[in-house]
């Protein structure tokens, strides 16, 4: 539990993750010690086609969690990977269900269908917008940049979905598969919630009361004609939209505010800062 800059109660979550049950190197005890040691408040263990619905492990507050991959390899094929997180029972797909019917199973089950690193997947934002009921997706993957195919970030894809109408509560997880201290315990979701209860932390990402980090703090807010960023220092803040050309970012040393006023070509803005180490932060997605 942590409290962030203007006193509300915060929980450190890690949303992606696999052990020994699947592809990971680590046992399920071994990965909560690990993220129990680097003062996470809840860790979502995510073994793929592997139903994790233990609710505690070494001592830290498990949710429940697996990942469903469809499509292999090739993106020509169509690849998937879906996060069922939170749900109350086995949500049980069968491997030869359609994206589509993953996520239906998922809801019928009472969790969260999260799309799994677009970038990574070479999803588009017509696969997304296809799709009916995702509840989330990843900003950044932090193993994609690690062991895979260098593509963690899912900016693009998101900024495009999100002017052709698909706005998604955006997380940060890491993916973690080898623990080698590259892949794990650098990217969570910093939830505004008083307790790691997994139902008060999925009310918080469904009303997107949290913010994706590596590290820095970060606050995007709406006032007036005006998006407000406060966050902790950091030495690059940038606001995003659907407008190509414009002044969006400030430089500079151990900043910790800035603004930015729409453009009448605006449908949405989010914000994103980069701190001294490279750490960095991202916002949610507003309307304008």
């Amino acid at each position: 539990m942590y409290k962030d800059m203007f006193g509300k109660t915060r929980q450190k979550v890690g949303l992606h993750c696999h052990s020994t049950m699947s592809d990971g190197k680590k046992t399920p005890e071994e990965v909560a010690e690990i993220y129990k040691s680097a003062g996470y408040d809840a860790l979502a263990i995510t073994d793929h086609w592997y139903y994790n619905d233990i609710p505690e492990i070494s001592g830290l507050r498990i949710i429940s969690g697996a990942e469903f991959d469809i499509g292999g390899k090739d993106a020509r094929c169509g690849i998937y990977h879906i996060l069922s997180l939170f749900a109350r029972k086995n949500p049980k797909p069968d491997r030869a269900d359609d994206a589509q019917t993953i996520i239906d199973k998922i809801h019928a089950a009472g969790g969260l269908a999260v799309l799994a690193h677009p970038a990574w997947s070479l999803n588009t934002p017509e696969m997304m917008l296809a799709l009916d009921g995702i509840d989330a997706t990843e900003i950044y993957n932090t193993v994609s940049a690690v062991n895979y195919n260098f593509r963690p970030d899912s900016s693009l894809i998101i900024d495009t979905a999100a002017y052709m109408g698909g706005i998604y509560p955006l997380l940060a997880t890491d993916d973690s598969h080898g623990y080698t201290g590259a892949d794990n315990c650098v990217s969570y979701i910093m939830a505004e919630c008083e307790s790691n209860e997994p139902e008060e932390i999925k009310r918080a990402i469904v009303e997107k009361r949290f913010y994706a980090t590596q590290g820095p703090e970060l606050h995007l807010s709406r006032e007036g004609d005006n998006f407000i960023v406060n966050c902790s220092p950091v030495e690059h803040i940038y606001f995003a939209s659907n407008t190509s050309i414009c002044k969006r970012a400030t430089h500079g040393e151990a900043l910790t505010y800035a603004e930015y006023t729409p453009v009448d070509s605006d449908c949405f803005v989010r914000a994103f800062v980069i701190d001294a180490d490279g750490k960095q932060a991202w916002s949610n997605i507003i309307r304008v």
